[in-house]
């Protein structure tokens, strides 16, 4: 695996706030199969903004790369990048190997701090050693403390240009105190915008909008997979945001009306034993299948009639526009940036949040008519090709990416 981490933390004298940094010595190992001589020494050296070539010096800051939508979003805007105008890296947190495959496909250069399973210190201090000795000329932070230390650090060591993300409205990343140390926020629907300028008192000059992106070449309808029951899936993290028992609760009343429907979940998380309880408490065994998750749904997707997703809170689910770009209407709860992708009663149903009768109804509604069920699938399809295209959203972000890189004298 193309991984580095550290294998020597050095020792670090930090001036006051607003000073730079001097590192007096970095050791990096390379991991994997190469041989214990393959070192590279980094040393820090000031403030030296000195381009080494034309192309501008991007780090893309993730907390880990298990599976999630954010994950996949940054690994599909590394993959669609212009590499004749940038320069990327994708630097991670904390260990979660998901979807590493998928992010050295990509050709990226991966920096992880850590191996373990929390972005504790020792991670956050060594990105505060990496920004000193590697600082890139843009850092891009994405999930939740990335954003908080991202900004805080990036401002410290003097980054040029650091922009944040915000992918739903409940990350808890001090957005109201810390947008002021970035140049930029990007957000993945206008809900977010709206919630950033009027909660957090955020410059709505600073915020771009930058709809998710799907490949619709990739994620397309498979008739010849689709199932002979009438079956419905789920994919996502199995926590409480995501509110999966919800859903098993509601697809409990959906089995009374349609004995042969069927449903698959799909992903990991704590609630999984939950889950696994209910569904053998309640005899569900039969009807209910539960996967571990995986980088590639697409399989899943295209045997399904219809996509369910019973969250409490969302952004813009990167999941929700894979699913109607394989033909599949949308049984939603009415939350944040669902909205502005599901148009009711045309490419799906929505129903409000934590209500299982609901949205019971709402699947019953779109498995007993297979003719309304494909025509909406179809029409959903039609949407995700026309308004969130995979190079749309490339393209978009890098221009955020050049603006503000013009304003900063970078190139």
């Amino acid at each position: 695996m193309s991984l580095w981490m550290p294998s020597k933390l050095p020792l670090i004298s930090p001036a006051r706030y607003g000073t730079s940094i001097r590192c007096t010595e970095s050791v990096w190992k390379r991991i994997g199969t190469c041989p214990e001589s393959d070192w590279v020494a980094v040393v820090s050296c000031g403030r030296n903004n000195t381009m080494t070539s034309t192309r501008i010096r991007l780090a893309l800051l993730l907390q880990d790369l298990e599976f999630g939508g954010t994950q996949r979003y940054a690994i599909n805007l590394l993959k669609h990048l212009d590499r004749t105008r940038f320069d990327p890296e994708l630097w991670v947190l904390r260990g979660g190997d998901d979807m590493v495959p998928l992010a050295e496909a990509t050709g990226t250069k991966i920096v992880r701090f850590t191996e373990g399973p929390y972005p504790g210190p020792t991670a956050v201090y060594r990105l505060l050693l990496h920004l000193v000795s590697s600082r890139p000329q843009i850092l891009y932070t994405l999930t939740v403390v990335p954003n908080i230390w991202g900004r805080i650090f990036g401002t410290l060591t003097r980054v040029p240009v650091v922009i944040a993300s915000l992918r739903n409205r409940v990350a808890g990343q001090y957005d109201r105190w810390l947008w002021r140390l970035c140049d930029r926020m990007v957000v993945n629907a206008e809900s977010l915008r709206d919630l950033l300028a009027k909660d957090f008192a955020v410059d709505r000059n600073r915020i771009d909008v930058i709809p998710n992106g799907v490949d619709t070449d990739y994620f397309t309808p498979d008739l010849p997979q689709r199932s002979t029951h009438p079956s419905l899936i789920y994919v996502g993290r199995l926590v409480e945001q995501k509110d999966p028992l919800t859903l098993l609760k509601a697809f409990r009343l959906v089995v009374d009306d349609l004995p042969q429907a069927r449903l698959v979940m799909v992903g990991n998380g704590d609630l999984r034993p939950a889950i696994d309880e209910f569904v053998r408490s309640h005899s569900l065994g039969s009807r209910v299948q539960v996967l571990n998750g995986t980088k590639d749904i697409r399989r899943y997707l295209q045997k399904s009639w219809a996509f369910v997703l019973p969250s409490v809170f969302e952004g813009s689910p990167n999941v929700v526009i894979e699913a109607m770009a394989c033909g599949l209407p949308i049984v939603s709860t009415r939350v944040d940036g669902v909205p502005e992708l599901v148009r009711d009663y045309e490419t799906g149903f929505m129903v409000e949040p934590q209500n299982a009768e609901a949205l019971a109804e709402a699947m019953i509604k779109v498995l007993s008519d297979d003719e309304k069920c494909r025509a909406m699938g179809s029409r959903a399809r039609e949407k995700a090709a026309a308004e969130f295209s995979i190079e749309t959203m490339a393209r978009m972000t890098e221009q955020v990416f050049l603006d503000a890189a013009k304003r900063a004298r970078i190139g």
